[in-house]
Protein backbone atom coordinates (compact mmCIF):
# COMPACT_ATOMS: atom_id res chain seq x y z
CA UNK A 1 0.00 0.00 0.00
CA UNK A 2 1.58 2.90 -0.51
CA UNK A 3 2.38 5.80 2.04
CA UNK A 4 1.30 9.59 1.18
CA UNK A 5 3.86 12.37 2.33
CA UNK A 6 5.24 12.37 5.87
CA UNK A 7 2.70 14.42 8.45
CA UNK A 8 4.73 13.46 11.87
CA UNK A 9 8.08 11.92 13.43
CA UNK A 10 8.03 11.08 16.82
CA UNK A 11 10.42 9.17 19.26
CA UNK A 12 9.32 5.72 17.96
CA UNK A 13 6.92 6.31 14.97
CA UNK A 14 6.44 8.21 11.94
CA UNK A 15 2.91 9.26 10.62
CA UNK A 16 2.52 9.05 6.80
CA UNK A 17 -0.64 10.20 4.51
CA UNK A 18 -3.14 6.80 4.44
CA UNK A 19 -4.22 5.92 0.90
CA UNK A 20 -7.87 7.14 2.05
CA UNK A 21 -9.41 10.43 3.98
CA UNK A 22 -9.45 10.03 7.37
CA UNK A 23 -6.61 7.04 7.98
CA UNK A 24 -2.32 7.06 8.13
CA UNK A 25 -0.15 4.53 7.65
CA UNK A 26 2.12 4.29 11.36
CA UNK A 27 5.51 3.10 10.71
CA UNK A 28 7.34 1.34 13.88
CA UNK A 29 10.50 2.68 13.95
CA UNK A 30 13.70 1.04 15.80
CA UNK A 31 14.52 3.63 17.69
CA UNK A 32 14.71 3.40 21.90
CA UNK A 33 14.62 6.88 23.81
CA UNK A 34 14.18 7.03 27.68
CA UNK A 35 14.12 10.06 30.10
CA UNK A 36 12.37 12.32 27.78
CA UNK A 37 15.09 11.47 24.77
CA UNK A 38 17.65 11.80 26.84
CA UNK A 39 19.28 8.55 26.18
CA UNK A 40 18.63 7.26 22.67
CA UNK A 41 19.62 4.04 20.68
CA UNK A 42 18.67 2.10 17.41
CA UNK A 43 17.88 -1.36 18.06
CA UNK A 44 17.50 -3.41 15.34
CA UNK A 45 14.04 -5.30 15.63
CA UNK A 46 12.33 -3.57 18.17
CA UNK A 47 10.06 -1.52 15.43
CA UNK A 48 9.05 -5.16 14.33
CA UNK A 49 8.13 -6.76 17.37
CA UNK A 50 6.07 -3.35 18.87
CA UNK A 51 3.92 -3.74 15.41
CA UNK A 52 3.51 -7.09 16.08
CA UNK A 53 2.57 -7.58 19.60
CA UNK A 54 0.60 -4.00 19.51
CA UNK A 55 -1.71 -5.25 16.44
CA UNK A 56 -2.37 -8.15 18.40
CA UNK A 57 -3.36 -5.84 21.64
CA UNK A 58 -5.26 -3.09 19.97
CA UNK A 59 -7.32 -6.24 17.76
CA UNK A 60 -8.19 -8.03 21.07
CA UNK A 61 -9.38 -4.32 22.52
CA UNK A 62 -11.58 -3.60 19.19
CA UNK A 63 -13.25 -7.48 19.39
CA UNK A 64 -14.41 -6.40 23.11
CA UNK A 65 -15.97 -2.92 22.29
CA UNK A 66 -12.70 -0.84 22.95
CA UNK A 67 -12.93 1.96 19.84
CA UNK A 68 -9.19 2.09 18.93
CA UNK A 69 -7.59 3.75 16.12
CA UNK A 70 -6.02 0.39 14.39
CA UNK A 71 -7.80 -0.67 11.40
CA UNK A 72 -4.94 -3.23 10.59
CA UNK A 73 -1.63 -4.35 9.99
CA UNK A 74 0.30 -3.58 6.27
CA UNK A 75 3.65 -5.41 6.66
CA UNK A 76 6.09 -6.06 9.41
CA UNK A 77 6.64 -2.43 10.02
CA UNK A 78 3.42 -0.77 8.99
CA UNK A 79 -0.53 -0.06 10.78
CA UNK A 80 -3.56 1.52 8.64
CA UNK A 81 -4.59 3.64 11.35
CA UNK A 82 -7.96 6.07 11.92
CA UNK A 83 -6.49 9.60 11.76
CA UNK A 84 -7.57 11.51 14.73
CA UNK A 85 -6.87 14.31 16.84
CA UNK A 86 -4.71 13.25 19.83
CA UNK A 87 -5.84 14.68 23.60
CA UNK A 88 -2.42 16.00 24.71
CA UNK A 89 -2.85 13.89 27.65
CA UNK A 90 -0.81 10.77 28.48
CA UNK A 91 -2.77 8.66 30.81
CA UNK A 92 -0.94 5.68 32.98
CA UNK A 93 -2.91 3.07 35.04
CA UNK A 94 -0.28 2.34 37.78
CA UNK A 95 -0.96 -1.50 39.42
CA UNK A 96 2.62 -2.05 40.83
CA UNK A 97 4.69 1.16 42.15
CA UNK A 98 7.56 1.00 40.27
CA UNK A 99 9.66 3.55 38.44
CA UNK A 100 8.83 7.61 38.85
CA UNK A 101 6.07 6.46 41.28
CA UNK A 102 8.21 4.45 43.70
CA UNK A 103 10.73 7.55 43.10
CA UNK A 104 8.45 10.45 43.75
CA UNK A 105 6.18 8.56 46.65
CA UNK A 106 9.26 6.70 48.40
CA UNK A 107 7.36 3.40 48.19
CA UNK A 108 9.23 0.29 47.47
CA UNK A 109 9.33 -0.50 43.53
CA UNK A 110 6.96 -3.99 43.34
CA UNK A 111 5.00 -2.89 46.21
CA UNK A 112 0.95 -3.91 45.40
CA UNK A 113 -1.72 -0.84 45.18
CA UNK A 114 -4.89 -1.76 46.78
CA UNK A 115 -6.66 -0.55 43.63
CA UNK A 116 -5.25 0.96 39.95
CA UNK A 117 -4.44 4.02 40.06
CA UNK A 118 -4.61 6.72 36.88
CA UNK A 119 -2.08 9.40 36.52
CA UNK A 120 -2.29 12.12 33.50
CA UNK A 121 0.88 14.03 32.56
CA UNK A 122 0.60 16.55 29.66
CA UNK A 123 1.72 15.80 26.42
CA UNK A 124 4.99 17.90 25.93
CA UNK A 125 8.65 17.15 25.53
CA UNK A 126 10.01 20.36 25.96
CA UNK A 127 8.69 20.22 29.26
CA UNK A 128 9.20 16.77 30.14
CA UNK A 129 5.59 15.46 30.32
CA UNK A 130 4.63 16.88 33.84
CA UNK A 131 2.11 15.49 36.11
CA UNK A 132 -1.34 16.73 35.79
CA UNK A 133 -4.84 16.60 37.74
CA UNK A 134 -8.36 16.85 36.48
CA UNK A 135 -8.51 20.62 37.22
CA UNK A 136 -5.65 21.06 34.87
CA UNK A 137 -7.02 19.54 31.97
CA UNK A 138 -10.20 21.12 32.48
CA UNK A 139 -8.81 24.54 32.97
CA UNK A 140 -6.49 24.58 30.19
CA UNK A 141 -9.08 22.55 27.56
CA UNK A 142 -7.13 20.06 26.87
CA UNK A 143 -10.34 17.66 27.39
CA UNK A 144 -13.92 18.04 28.40
CA UNK A 145 -15.96 16.88 31.26
CA UNK A 146 -17.13 13.94 29.65
CA UNK A 147 -14.00 13.33 27.55
CA UNK A 148 -12.49 13.09 30.44
CA UNK A 149 -15.16 10.78 32.39
CA UNK A 150 -14.82 8.74 28.89
CA UNK A 151 -10.88 8.02 29.03
CA UNK A 152 -11.13 7.42 32.36
CA UNK A 153 -13.81 4.71 32.27
CA UNK A 154 -12.07 3.23 29.48
CA UNK A 155 -8.16 3.12 31.05
CA UNK A 156 -9.14 1.20 33.66
CA UNK A 157 -11.68 -1.48 31.31
CA UNK A 158 -8.90 -1.61 29.30
CA UNK A 159 -6.59 -2.36 32.84
CA UNK A 160 -8.79 -5.07 33.47
CA UNK A 161 -8.67 -6.65 30.58
CA UNK A 162 -5.00 -7.17 30.05
CA UNK A 163 -4.09 -7.94 33.61
CA UNK A 164 -5.97 -10.76 33.16
CA UNK A 165 -4.68 -11.59 29.48
CA UNK A 166 -1.11 -11.17 30.58
CA UNK A 167 -1.52 -12.93 34.17
CA UNK A 168 -2.74 -16.06 31.94
CA UNK A 169 0.08 -15.63 30.39
CA UNK A 170 2.69 -15.64 33.67
CA UNK A 171 3.14 -11.75 32.77
CA UNK A 172 2.48 -8.91 35.59
CA UNK A 173 1.26 -5.93 34.32
CA UNK A 174 2.92 -3.23 36.61
CA UNK A 175 1.97 -0.38 34.63
CA UNK A 176 1.26 1.06 31.05
CA UNK A 177 0.97 4.20 29.32
CA UNK A 178 -2.64 5.33 26.98
CA UNK A 179 -3.37 8.34 24.17
CA UNK A 180 -6.53 9.16 22.97
CA UNK A 181 -8.00 10.67 20.17
CA UNK A 182 -10.99 12.47 18.82
CA UNK A 183 -12.76 12.08 15.61
CA UNK A 184 -14.81 14.92 14.00
CA UNK A 185 -17.98 13.90 11.78
CA UNK A 186 -19.23 17.30 11.42
CA UNK A 187 -20.41 18.59 15.33
CA UNK A 188 -20.30 15.42 16.83
CA UNK A 189 -17.06 14.04 18.03
CA UNK A 190 -16.25 10.38 19.32
CA UNK A 191 -13.08 9.34 21.16
CA UNK A 192 -10.80 6.36 20.27
CA UNK A 193 -7.69 4.66 21.84
CA UNK A 194 -4.27 5.82 20.21
CA UNK A 195 -0.91 5.05 19.60
CA UNK A 196 0.59 1.57 20.84
CA UNK A 197 0.18 -1.03 23.19
CA UNK A 198 3.45 -2.49 23.51
CA UNK A 199 6.26 -3.32 25.73
CA UNK A 200 7.60 0.15 25.02
CA UNK A 201 4.82 1.25 27.02
CA UNK A 202 3.74 -0.95 29.57
CA UNK A 203 6.15 -2.52 32.05
CA UNK A 204 5.91 -6.27 31.97
CA UNK A 205 7.00 -8.37 34.59
CA UNK A 206 7.50 -12.39 34.80
CA UNK A 207 5.16 -13.65 37.65
CA UNK A 208 7.99 -16.12 38.60
CA UNK A 209 11.22 -14.37 39.18
CA UNK A 210 9.66 -10.94 38.23
CA UNK A 211 12.35 -10.65 35.15
CA UNK A 212 11.44 -7.45 33.16
CA UNK A 213 10.10 -8.00 29.90
CA UNK A 214 10.10 -4.64 28.73
CA UNK A 215 11.75 -0.93 27.66
CA UNK A 216 13.01 -0.88 31.32
CA UNK A 217 15.99 -3.22 30.32
CA UNK A 218 17.32 -0.19 27.79
CA UNK A 219 16.19 2.26 30.63
CA UNK A 220 18.23 0.60 33.40
CA UNK A 221 21.24 -0.91 31.12
CA UNK A 222 19.81 -4.86 31.47
CA UNK A 223 20.30 -5.45 28.03
CA UNK A 224 18.76 -8.30 25.94
CA UNK A 225 15.66 -5.77 24.79
CA UNK A 226 14.66 -7.56 21.97
CA UNK A 227 14.40 -11.25 23.47
CA UNK A 228 12.30 -10.04 26.29
CA UNK A 229 10.22 -8.56 23.33
CA UNK A 230 10.51 -11.78 21.54
CA UNK A 231 9.17 -13.57 24.90
CA UNK A 232 6.20 -11.33 25.39
CA UNK A 233 5.83 -12.06 21.89
CA UNK A 234 5.55 -15.82 21.71
CA UNK A 235 3.99 -16.01 25.02
CA UNK A 236 1.20 -14.58 23.09
CA UNK A 237 1.17 -16.97 20.74
CA UNK A 238 1.90 -14.44 18.11
CA UNK A 239 5.81 -15.70 17.23
CA UNK A 240 6.06 -19.42 16.60
CA UNK A 241 8.69 -21.29 19.07
CA UNK A 242 12.08 -21.09 17.93
CA UNK A 243 12.03 -18.14 16.39
CA UNK A 244 13.83 -15.24 16.37
CA UNK A 245 13.38 -11.48 15.50
CA UNK A 246 16.46 -12.11 12.59
CA UNK A 247 14.61 -14.79 11.10
CA UNK A 248 11.60 -12.86 10.99
CA UNK A 249 13.07 -10.16 8.97
CA UNK A 250 15.14 -11.37 6.69
CA UNK A 251 12.60 -14.38 5.64
CA UNK A 252 14.65 -16.97 5.68
CA UNK A 253 12.60 -19.01 8.55
CA UNK A 254 10.32 -21.70 7.76
CA UNK A 255 8.25 -20.14 10.47
CA UNK A 256 7.65 -16.47 8.66
CA UNK A 257 4.93 -17.83 6.93
CA UNK A 258 3.29 -18.96 9.78
CA UNK A 259 3.95 -15.85 11.71
CA UNK A 260 2.04 -13.81 8.57
CA UNK A 261 -0.94 -15.91 8.46
CA UNK A 262 -1.79 -14.97 12.25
Amino acid sequence: MAKGKQIYEGKAKILYEGPEKGTLIQYFKDDATAFNNKKKAIIDGKGVLNNRISEFLLSQLNQIGIKTHFIKRLNMREQLIKSLEIIPIEVVVRNIAAGTFSTRLGISEGTDLSKPILEFYYKNDELGDPLVNEEHILALNWATQSELIHISEQALRINDFLVGLFRGIGIKLVDFKLEFGRQWNGDDVEVFLADEISPDTCRLWDVKDERKLDKDRFRRDLGGLVEAYQEVARRLGIMPEGSNIKEIKTGVSKNLTALKKK
